[in-house]
């Protein structure tokens, strides 16, 4: 019953209880914002630190791939672990990890030092990700409160993204590359120190699918190993051959365990819904292209265009402009009109058309403005649609009980798809730079390169956008859109 003052009214939060409140949104958006960062601020120094630790071509893209797989892989185990252990315990510990790692990685002396931290980074922000989210709905109470607190938070996801491309350039031009993972070590001590003005929540009884963990992670690494083991050691290697077995048999080791478990980290009414499943699937395949889009771009600005590292951030902010708008409000509008399966099938292919731009106009001496622009803001415009449009469909129906697993489950599909997109469309790169180098200048060789590789990942959107018409048949309401 709540207690109302003498006009009858609900009286308003105390400002203490307010102040409280908004130190406890600052707190869990710079965590948010931390964690997301690192998905996108490393790519823009990866030159660098190729230079400065002699890391080989073919291994760059381990640097990006390992800490979205081990992000992805652990993420759903992460937010089962705060469930059972404390939600602020495991938030703290995940926060300690992500933080110590950030710190090796910074003073790393070479490039396995360097691709291990990044995983151990990885672990951390998986552990702490989802407890950040939990933490949220245990300290905000039910209402506008906590539907702006979700806002925010939300907005953070999407922001760390564009702050990670601009402050990546930033700190490699002036600073050093190892800054881009120092500059985690302040925000994270400032979280820590915050984290008393949050509400723990209560555990639950249960266990933890570790051995559903261990088995998804190291069968996605193992596919990803062998990729990357084919392009320089041939496909016919013995190591690439055991690698691609390996994970064969990790990954079907994986759908035993969940069909065995008493707490699998994917519950099966999750996915048997053929929307939810839809959505997730075109998600896996968005993350696919697009990290692997950013990746092969950069190494294009920088190596073949010769951009500065702050150049190459601000080349970017077309598409952080795309993602806006159709993120923002056009995303949402569309989703109220028609059918969701359109807005995610025109997201889908308005990336594959941005890509299909670059694969028909991209050489070593491309005008920005003629051909990089037009094809970002078609990329950007159709990632924002395709996330609003899946996030929506993706969430639709839950039940309470497995509103974190469902998040979860979304954002495990982007991180594992993105490893996986990484380790196949560089290794493709990669592959077609290594046959053109004999009679082709180096910069028509890497640009062919980067083309086959943007070639593929058009290819990966198209199918995607071919599965959103096949699996989803949702319609959303005007209002479902805007709550949503």
């Amino acid at each position: 019953m709540s207690v109302q003052n003498r006009t009858g009214l609900t009286p308003q939060a105390s400002p203490p209880v307010q102040r409280r409140l908004g130190l406890a949104l600052l707190v869990i958006a710079t965590a948010e914002l931390m964690l997301v960062l690192d998905d996108t601020i490393v790519n823009v120094a990866l030159p660098s630190m190729q230079r400065s630790l002699h890391l080989a071509t073919s291994h760059l893209n381990w640097v990006i791939s390992f800490y979205a797989l081990a992000f992805g892989g652990l993420m759903l185990a992460g937010g089962r672990a705060g469930d059972l252990f404390g939600r602020l315990r495991v938030f703290r510990v995940g926060v300690g990890v992500f933080t110590l790692a950030s710190i090796a990685g910074g003073f790393a002396p070479n490039g396995p030092v360097l691709i291990v931290a990044r995983i151990v980074q990885g672990a951390g922000a998986a552990i702490a990700a989802p407890c950040a989210l939990s933490l949220l709905a245990t300290t905000f109470p039910a209402g506008p409160a906590r539907t702006r607190a979700l806002g925010v938070y939300g907005a953070m996801g999407g922001l760390g993204s564009v702050v990670g491309l601009l402050l990546g350039g930033a700190l490699t031009e002036y600073l050093s590359w190892r800054w881009v993972l120092f500059i985690n070590v302040p925000i994270a001590v400032v979280v820590l120190l915050g984290t008393g003005v949050l509400v723990p929540g209560d555990t639950e009884h249960g266990t933890l699918d570790v051995p559903g963990a261990i088995t998804a992670t190291l069968g996605v690494g193992s596919l990803i190993f062998a990729l990357t083991r084919g392009n320089t050691n041939g496909w016919n290697d013995a190591g690439t051959l055991v690698s691609f077995a390996a994970g064969a048999v990790l990954l079907a080791a994986f759908g035993l365990i969940e069909r065995r478990s008493r707490a699998p980290m994917v519950p099966p009414r999750l996915v048997r819904d053929r929307n939810r499943a839809g959505a997730n699937a075109v998600m896996l395949l968005l993350g696919a292209g697009m990290l692997a889009m950013f990746y092969l771009l950069t190494l294009y600005m920088q190596v073949v265009r010769g951009y500065s590292a702050v150049h190459t951030g601000l080349a970017y902010l077309p598409f952080v402009a795309g993602v806006g708008v159709a993120s923002g409000g056009l995303g949402p509008r569309l989703l109220g009109a028609v059918p969701a399966r359109i807005v995610i099938a025109a997201g889908m292919l308005l990336c594959a058309g941005g890509l299909a731009w670059y694969v028909a106009r991209l050489t070593p001496a491309s005008d920005y403005f003629a051909v990089m622009l037009p094809a970002m803001l078609a990329g950007g415009t159709g990632t924002g649609l395709t996330f609003v449009g899946c996030t929506v469909t993706g969430m639709r129906d839950v039940a309470p009980r497995d509103s974190g697993v469902a998040a979860g489950l979304l954002n495990t599909s982007v991180q594992v798809g993105s490893a996986l997109g990484l380790g196949a469309l560089a290794a493709i790169a990669s592959m077609v730079t290594r046959n053109r180098l004999e009679g082709h200048a180096v910069a028509a060789a890497l640009t062919d390169g980067y083309v086959a590789g943007l070639l593929a990942g058009a290819v990966l959107f198209t199918v995607g956008a071919v599965v959103a018409i096949c699996t989803v048949n949702a319609r959303i309401s005007p209002a479902e859109a805007a709550a949503r």
